[in-house]
Parts: C-alpha cells; sequence; structure tokens
C-alpha cells in the first residue's frame, strides 16, 4: 500500500508573465490531480513567449514558442517534474481552435502531467493511447474530446 505521501501532489504555480485571465493556481492543482497516479511534485511556469521560444530552442531545437514543455526528472517514488506553460500560445490555440481557454489549459495540464508520467506520442499506437486517456480525463473533469473536429 502507498503511503499519504506518495499520493500527494506538492504543486507550485509560477507565473513569470502577465497574470491576467490565467488560471489559479487551484485550477492547475484540479487539472494535474486528475491526471496523477500517486504522488508528485511538479512546477508549472507560466511564460512569455520569449522565455518558452528560448526553452523550446534549447531543449527540443525548434525555434518558436510552443503551447506546453514537460521537463521530467523521476517518476519514482513519486512523479517530479516542471511543466511550462505560455499563455500566449494556449489563447492563440484555443481561438483557432474555437475551444475555451479553460478547456485548452486543462487539456495541455493533462497532457504535460502524463509525459511527466512517462507518456509519449513518439508513434501512432502510443498517441492514440496517450489521447484516449486524455480524453478520459478530461471527460471526468467535466471537459469536451479535446481532439473533436
Amino acid at each position: 500500500m502507498k503511503s499519504a505521501a506518495s499520493k500527494r501532489l506538492n504543486l507550485s504555480v509560477q507565473y513569470a508573465c502577465n497574470r491576467d485571465g490565467l488560471p489559479l493556481r487551484a485550477d492547475f492543482v484540479k487539472w494535474a490531480r486528475a491526471a496523477l497516479v500517486g504522488g508528485g511534485e511538479v512546477t508549472i511556469r507560466l511564460v512569455d513567449a520569449e522565455e518558452g521560444q528560448e526553452l523550446n530552442r534549447e531543449y527540443r531545437g525548434k525555434d518558436y514558442a510552443t503551447n506546453v514543455l514537460s521537463f521530467p526528472y523521476d517518476t519514482e517514488p513519486v512523479v517530479i517534474g516542471d511543466l511550462v506553460i505560455c499563455p500566449g500560445v494556449v489563447a492563440r490555440e484555443a481561438a483557432e481552435q474555437g475551444k475555451a481557454a479553460d478547456a485548452h489549459y486543462a487539456h495541455l495540464t493533462v497532457h504535460g502531467m502524463l509525459h511527466l508520467q512517462g507518456w509519449d506520442h513518439e508513434n501512432d499506437e502510443d498517441a492514440q493511447a496517450m489521447e484516449d486517456e486524455e480524453r478520459e480525463i478530461l471527460a471526468a473533469l467535466g471537459y469536451a474530446d479535446p481532439y473533436a473536429v
């Protein structure tokens, strides 16, 4: 049986950009906890496009700001990692996809949390499994299928 500590989520949220209109820490806690199996020590850092681009270039070799970056450090005995979310990209994507911003933040938080736990989408089979897991978690949170056209 897992100890209470191994089921706890210690979540820090850093707002390194303008906070206006961004989800609250309580929102990120709800979304992250829904996707977490066991416990975790996670930092979510919200950044401007410049920092997002710099991190994406440095760690992924892609010279543009992206919606979410995941930095997993450990999975045992608890998940330890960082998520970096770029609100400018999230807002643009939500508008382009006709989604509510909170639904897109929820999706990206769940997506990132799954990455921290070892999920990936490098091939079609893994991508399908990860998308199915995201759909299930988001539905339990009351959100529509993020992949629906």
